[in-house]
């Protein structure tokens, strides 16, 4: 259980909108030493000088860095910075994401590089990059705790068709955390893990695109891309659960040393259903069971 964050520091990636930026409003709120990490260098202007304003308050620190998380040197480097001027992190939010949409076939080798290169690469350089430092702390004192929370998806427990890429990806954050627990159990009891898994939650990833590498350009989309990308805006954007609400709940995870944490409990439902079909070696389940109208629409506008 973890119950004083004042003091403490705390790394989160793709702190520049969304859950990073608000669970870093919340941290420095809670008089946390923050070290803020985006692509997108205004954003990270903008988000740094807002909690700095807060954390100054509080007699913390704020560190920022602009950086592509799907890069090995540029992480170290920032791994290693860190460390310099706080030591070990108590926190690390896995946080950077991008969305892409459309048929799997149809999608590039930059797609898939750019899609796993930030969403899985960006928490794989997180983990291996600050998991060691983190077990030294614990080892050298025995009141040390931390934690480590890595943002997937609920598509990372379901499948929803013409996401394909981005399903691959976040399918794998779930997996590298659920190992990342298991093995933080089998050597520690003072460092805890969690997966987010929000649904669809106003947060600007829908526009991710924006921040997509020249050196991975992306084709002329495709009708299936082009739809993908419509739908996905329509959902995220209609979204009820703020960003911050989830932010509390990350928060609220930690404390309690609660693994699984979801923005819509009420769509476990589904990956229940999922689950069942795979137990009963049924094919997979109807996406659009509960919303035919929506699987109708979109077969229509993919086979027109």
């Amino acid at each position: 259980m973890i119950t004083n964050f004042k003091g403490k520091t705390a790394v989160l990636t793709g702190a520049g909108s969304g859950f990073g930026l608000e669970c870093a409003r919340l941290g420095a709120k809670l008089g946390m030493n923050l070290v803020l990490i985006d692509v997108q260098q205004d954003a990270l202007d903008q988000a740094t000088a807002e909690v700095k304003a807060e954390v100054n308050v509080q007699g913390a620190q704020v560190l920022s860095f602009k950086l592509d998380v799907s890069n090995a040197e540029q992480m170290q480097a920032m791994g290693q910075a860190v460390f310099a001027r706080f030591g070990a992190p108590h926190f690390v939010f896995n946080n950077a994401g991008v969305g892409s949409g459309g048929l799997i076939w149809e999608n590039t080798v930059k797609d898939w590089e750019w899609v796993l290169g930030v969403n899985l690469w960006g928490v794989i350089h997180g983990v291996r990059i600050f998991t060691p430092m983190m077990l030294e702390a614990a080892a050298k004192d025995p009141s040390w705790q931390g934690h480590i929370v890595n943002t997937a998806s609920m598509a990372g427990l379901l499948n929803p068709p013409n996401m394909g890429v981005y399903n691959v990806s976040k399918h794998a954050v779930v997996s590298l955390s659920e190992t990342l627990y298991q093995d933080l159990r089998l050597v520690s009891d003072q460092i805890g893990a969690s997966v987010l898994c929000p649904y669809f939650v106003p947060t600007g990833i829908s526009q991710s695109h924006r921040n997509r590498p020249a050196e991975l350009p992306a084709e002329k989309p495709t009708r299936s891309q082009l739809i993908g990308q419509a739908m996905s805006d329509k959902a995220v954007n209609s979204g009820k659960v703020t960003a911050a609400e989830v932010a509390q709940k990350v928060f609220d995870a930690i404390a309690a040393d609660q693994f699984y944490i979801f923005s819509h409990p009420k769509a476990l439902g589904n990956v229940q259903t999922r689950m069942e079909c795979i137990v009963q070696q049924k094919n997979p389940m109807d996406p659009f069971a509960e919303r035919p109208e929506i699987g109708r629409e979109l077969r229509s506008a993919l086979q027109a």
